[in-house]
């Protein structure tokens, strides 16, 4: 099986692992599931299943951020508490894929219980001079990576454009 690196810009040939882990990003259960959040989970069930059928077993690991700013503004529009809401819209989801016949994730981790560990890192990172804040928000300063672009092959310039950075009057730091 072949697939394109991003890093190399070519096709490469899949050199799996047993088990294969496949993390994917997962939904932010604030409202209902789309064609496009199907579209995404059809196609690492499609891998899935062909991996599987070279005779790998294949863990997929699908991640739900359940508390977010658009969870948070839903909740407060809704005047429900946001982890019901989350709740509410992940257990819709879940029916959407099983009516799709997407096969249920190894592992479903919630931001939510890695809140403890992401503030720790958060930390971390502005004590190591990679992150720095600003007017109460924490930014990553890519400029202390010097691979930082290396999967998206774009300048610094371009990202900072892409990012939008400058209508919130910040610089590529």
């Amino acid at each position: 099986m072949k697939v394109f690196d991003t890093k190399q810009q070519q096709l490469i040939e899949l050199k799996v692992g047993d088990p294969v882990y496949i993390y994917t990003c997962g939904i932010t259960p604030y409202d209902s599931a789309h064609v496009g959040h199907a579209a995404v989970y059809l196609t690492f069930d499609v891998l899935q299943r062909r991996l599987e059928d070279l005779g790998n077993e294949v863990r997929i690991i699908r991640n739900i951020t359940d508390v977010d700013d658009d969870i948070l503004r839903k909740a407060r529009a809704l005047q429900v508490n946001y982890l019901d809401l989350a709740a509410g819209e992940i257990s819709k989801f879940e029916k959407a894929m099983e009516a799709l016949n997407i096969k249920k994730p190894y592992s479903s981790p919630r931001a939510t219980s890695g809140i403890a560990s992401i503030l720790t890192l958060i930390d971390k990172l502005v004590q190591s001079g990679k992150a720095y804040q600003r007017d109460g928000y924490v930014y990553f300063s890519v400029s202390k990576i010097d691979s930082y672009n290396t999967l998206s092959h774009l300048s610094r310039t371009e990202m900072v454009e892409l990012a939008g950075l400058p209508k919130f009057g910040l610089s590529s730091r």
